[in-house]
């Protein structure tokens, strides 16, 4: 066990403490607020409602990066004595998150961008992709360069005039000659759950297409399952739910493309077989399995920084945080809905944050913020998204303004 067991005990202890029933807002203020006591002192008088953006950090989080940190001070080289095994245990926690058979399969990565730039990558002909235009823009950003620049053809599916996208027109974008498609579990505007999932996935795979999922705003939150849903590729991040912050993202990889020896250019030298050995066979010999997905040498700090937020979600379980997320969730569309603003979220067909549709979202949410109220806006919709410390009270100040 690592030297940060210390942290992981105490978290895991903390939430042991609130039993394990529905969570209230009684049982988070004993005991779970108190592993959040210095971003809850430093926005005293404010209310976050961005957690659907930046995940609020535990206290543990600083001690776990001075770990990272103090290793390199005291062992140097020898510092990955203690960082491979903790980049290792991030791999398997993630993997245990994303219902992944197999901690290989997690590759670490900066960007969710890097993980879809890994796959686009492992086409030696320009591949046939289609997506829709919610994702988000690293990805979107990145498939339009890519078809600009003449490396994949590109294909999007538009929302409806409700701003929800709908199976029958995914369905329907997936023609034969297909070679990838890249969807949201949780669409990053409007918190719509893209309905139908396992229907969409197997219509793709009927027509020899490909699968990458982006489960950025779903994991953590909202229950996570590659294996069941059977998707090729996901990626996500540990910088929302799971409160760790930028860097800490990742790639899955189905096992049968591992086991198949599927390749991306996107390498590295820690994709080698014998990494430390620094033997340059040709052709390069890879390591076995999500190992010769690795690229060059990672940055180590955030693989430290994710950790509490990983061992926190774990101890508390998804069902858990879904739970009492849609429960905050539709008490805030009911206090809006006093008031006569129409809101979305709180159902089963919603990610983890409230929308309220507006046409000046963004100077709503600089209003709000005005009075001590973080929200955000994409496009034509203004985000709330509480969490397991908003209280009872923060919601009806938040209703009110």
């Amino acid at each position: 066990m690592s030297s940060g067991s210390g942290s992981i005990e105490h978290i895991e202890s903390a939430v042991a403490a609130a039993g394990t029933g529905p969570l209230n807002e009684e049982l988070v203020r004993a005991h779970i607020a108190p592993l959040f006591s210095r971003v809850l002192a430093a926005h005293r008088g404010r209310i976050y409602l961005a957690n659907h953006s930046l995940g609020r950090p535990l206290d543990a989080m600083e001690d776990d990066v001075r770990e990272g940190i103090a290793a390199w001070y005291g062992r140097m080289g020898d510092a990955w004595d203690a960082w491979n095994p903790e980049i290792g245990m991030h791999r398997a926690r993630l993997a245990a998150l994303v219902g992944s058979p197999r901690a290989d399969c997690i590759v670490p990565k900066t960007s969710a961008g890097q993980g879809l730039r890994a796959v686009l990558n492992t086409y030696d002909v320009a591949p046939r992709v289609i997506a829709t235009r919610g994702e988000f823009d690293s990805l979107d950003l990145i498939l339009r360069e890519y078809a600009q620049r003449g490396r994949v053809a590109l294909s999007l599916v538009d929302a409806r005039d409700d701003g929800a996208f709908a199976l029958d027109d995914v369905l329907a974008a997936l023609v034969p000659g297909t070679d990838l498609l890249v969807v949201s579990q949780v669409m990053f505007q409007t918190g719509q759950i893209l309905p139908e999932l396992p229907a969409i996935v197997a219509k793709a795979h009927a027509i020899g297409a490909r699968v990458l999922l982006d489960v950025y705003h779903s994991l953590g939150v909202f229950p996570v399952d590659v294996v069941a849903l059977d998707v090729d590729f996901a990626v996500g991040g540990s910088y929302k739910y799971l409160r760790g912050g930028p860097g800490a993202c990742f790639l899955y990889v189905h096992p049968r493309h591992l086991d198949a020896g599927l390749r991306t250019l996107d390498t590295g030298w820690f994709a080698k077989a014998s990494p430390f050995e620094y033997e340059r066979p040709d052709p390069p010999r890879y390591a076995a399995g999500g190992d010769a997905w690795l690229e060059s040498t990672p940055a180590v700090l955030p693989f430290y920084q994710a950790r509490a937020g990983q061992v926190f979600a774990q101890a508390v379980g998804i069902a858990r945080l879904r739970e009492y997320s849609l429960r905050l969730q539709r008490r805030l569309v009911a206090l809006l809905g006093e008031r006569g603003i129409a809101a979305n979220g709180g159902t089963n067909d919603r990610g983890a944050f409230v929308v309220v549709r507006h046409l000046e979202a963004r100077a709503r949410a600089d209003a709000l913020e005005r009075r001590g109220i973080i929200t955000d806006a994409r496009g034509e919709w203004l985000r709330l998204c509480p969490d397991m410390l908003t209280t009872e009270e923060e919601l009806e100040r938040v209703a009110a303004a």
